[in-house]
């Protein structure tokens, strides 16, 4: 698997991206840079080329690390115990961030010190609170990332990594990753086995392949000289403090993935070239030419189309080639990958149903590890392939799922397929993914994904008038405060719950509020005389003119259009020719959630603007409509039901033209 590494840096963010292709690296590849020189190290890309990954590459993996929000996976910290709880056999270390780090009683290791492990029958060794007391200094390394609400995950079990070997200073014996062929692993174990390890042990990681025992000893040196530094820095640090700090995020990427297969990094920033050219000159002297600036105009990950795969890891819905698609949906415990054949119908005229949801699970399940690997999903994961009647269809799609996992550098642990299409699978949570770096919890719907509808909020607020109309006897009217869209729903459904709240109640209502409001915000305002709080409520003013954006047509009137002024309707006799554009219009009617205005220099269109009001109502001397006048009646009285079949009328007809009021 051929692999690159594309380095980006921001003034408050480092991106870094892992890109795959099938084979191995050509010859020419493997020594040279872009242009063909040994040593060339910088790299310019035409911008007549479209923004895309090289020819057969593919973005696997993505890294997102912010300044002052690093990871600090792989950190050793000299910490204090803080509590110890027996229940949960685990210890509480302060290692001096916000959140104590957890320390279980399987990652303690103490030297010649047998530890009760979870699990182990008999009561074999010593317990934890025999192991450790509040106040004892401990030297941890963090396992996982704070994640939410949970502290990092420490171990004592420290360890220090380089390119071929992972050095474990309080470990025993040699490891060789599983990853290599077994040829590979025992030539590897082999000469592991003549290292002088100083009774600590090691693991030799998948980059050796191919590694002599000179190279192994060399690097066995370098990692000896980090331990003691550690060790020295741990005697002088008081607790809790960090003493060793892993590498910055491109190092420890490009550190991960060393193998044969590793063509080049690729970097837009001079600092960070130096950074992996340095650690390739302690390292991997050879590696050091493979090492590219990028410096041309076009952004790297703009040219590579990086950007476009970081979008994609916040879209819910990922397509398939085929016209079937994956649904991700995040939970608190698990996630959970549904699987869908969507516009799939098969190839052919004989193509059986089977044949159509074997093909569209054998692609889902390379995809869905692509996904995985992207957004770096971890914990316990769960898979709706679709279900499949034959058994050897199942294991072909575990298959394939398997096959791609072994690609994955994350831990990982696959349960078999399900009679029902189901796939309970593990990955090795360490640190957030980059949606979830990106992202942060919604303020509306706390993370639901879903809020209350417009009508389910305005039969809510109904009863909270309700209710203030009982508290509040002596208040004639209220103002209140509500998102326009409720305010709409109120006085304009077919229900007219508002009018007939007020003949109920004999109280007036009024609101006021914008599109910013919280769509279940409900606040009063003002209370008191009903002209007093008509004053205020209403808008605009008969006479008034008004420069608008007539945004739509009139829903029932063709020649008329409608604009909106934070989701107050206002009906344009006459401007369905200026849809739009902004005209300056006079306010020929007014009503709690809707207006009628005529265009200013426009004779013919106050005729048309009457008309789209659906009132009939005429003009008082004094500018104020007969209608308006007429729902003032009697302190405390009912209203007939005349009356509010009447208002009802003329209130719904100029709040429907825009579609309900909605500012959709």
């Amino acid at each position: 698997m051929r692999k690159q590494v594309l380095v980006t840096v921001d003034r408050g963010e480092t991106r870094v991206a892992i890109l795959e292709a099938e084979g191995t690296p050509p010859a020419k590849d493997v020594a040279t840079t872009q242009n063909g020189s040994r040593g060339g190290g910088r790299r310019r890309r035409g911008r007549s080329g479209s923004s895309a990954p090289p020819e057969g590459f593919r973005i696997a993996e993505l890294y997102v690390e912010r300044l002052g929000k690093r990871s600090i996976v792989g950190n050793v910290y000299k910490g204090k115990v803080d509590n110890v709880v027996p229940g949960l056999e685990a210890a509480f270390v302060d290692i001096g961030l916000d959140k104590n780090g957890f320390l279980h009683v399987d990652d303690i290791v103490m030297p010649g010190v047998e530890v009760a492990r979870r699990g182990r029958t008999g009561g074999k060794g010593k317990r934890i609170t025999e192991l450790l007391k509040p106040g004892q200094e401990v030297v941890v390394q963090v396992e996982k990332d704070p994640l939410k609400t949970k502290g990092a995950r420490l171990s004592m079990q420290l360890s220090i990594a380089g390119r071929y070997l992972v050095y474990v200073p309080q470990g025993e014996g040699v490891g060789v990753s599983k990853r290599l062929p077994d040829s590979e692993r025992e030539r590897l174990r082999k000469a592991a086995a003549k290292l002088d390890l100083k009774s600590g042990g090691a693991i030799v990681r998948t980059a050796a392949d191919g590694a002599s025992r000179e190279d192994l000893e060399r690097e066995t040196r370098y990692l000896f000289r980090l331990h003691d530094i550690l060790l020295g820095r741990v005697e002088e640090t008081v607790a809790p403090a960090m003493v060793f700090q892993e590498a910055d995020l491109s190092v420890r990427v490009v550190r991960d993935i060393f193998s044969a297969h590793f063509e080049r990094a690729v970097v837009d920033d001079e600092g960070q070239r130096h950074r992996l050219t340095s650690f390739f000159t302690r390292t991997a002297p050879e590696l050091v030419d493979r090492v590219e600036l990028y410096e041309d105009e076009e952004p790297l990950f703009e040219s590579y189309a990086v950007d476009r795969a970081i979008e994609s890891t916040l879209s819910r819905r990922v397509d398939l080639s085929s016209g079937g698609y994956l649904i991700i949906d995040y939970a608190e415990a698990l996630t959970v990958i549904d699987v869908n054949s969507g516009s799939f119908t098969g190839r052919g005229r004989g193509t059986r149903l089977e044949d159509i949801i074997t093909q569209t699970n054998l692609e889902a399940a390379d995809e869905v590890v692509s996904q995985l690997r992207l957004r770096d999903i971890g914990g316990i994961i769960v898979i709706d392939f679709i279900d499949m009647s034959r058994a050897r269809n199942r294991d072909a799609v575990l298959k394939v799922l398997r096959k791609a996992l072994d690609q994955d550098r994350t831990k990982t642990y696959v349960v078999d397929i399900s009679p029902l299409g189901l796939v309970e699978m593990t990955r090795q949570n360490v640190t957030d993914g980059v949606r979830e770096i990106l992202t942060k919890t919604c303020p509306t719907c706390k993370g639901e994904g879903v809020v209350l509808s417009e009508e389910t909020v305005a039969i809510q607020v109904e009863r909270k008038l309700r209710d203030l109309a009982a508290e509040r006897p002596k208040p004639e009217a209220f103002l209140v405060q509500v998102h326009p869209r409720v305010a709409t729903a109120l006085m304009a459904g077919p229900v007219r719950r508002l009018l007939e709240l007020e003949s109920e109640v004999g109280k007036y209502f009024h609101f006021e509020g914008s599109e910013a409001l919280p769509l279940d915000h409900f606040a009063v305002s003002l209370e008191g005389d009903r002209d007093e709080v008509e004053e205020r409520a209403l808008p605009f003013r008969v006479g008034e003119e008004v420069l608008v954006t007539l945004e739509e047509p009139h829903m029932y009137n063709e020649d008329d259009a409608v604009a909106k002024v934070d989701g107050y309707v206002i009906s344009v006799g006459g401007g369905v020719r200026a849809i739009g554009e902004k005209k300056l219009v006079r306010i020929d009617h007014v009503g709690r959630s809707a207006a009628s205005a005529s265009i200013v220099g426009e004779p013919d269109g106050s005729g048309a603007s009457a008309s789209a009001s659906g009132s009939d109502d005429d003009e008082d001397p004094d500018g104020r409509s007969r209608r308006r006048r007429g729902r003032r009646g009697g302190r405390g009285r009912g209203r007939g039901k005349s009356e509010v079949a009447a208002e009802a009328a003329a209130e719904t007809a100029a709040a429907e033209a825009g579609g309900g009021g909605s500012s959709d």
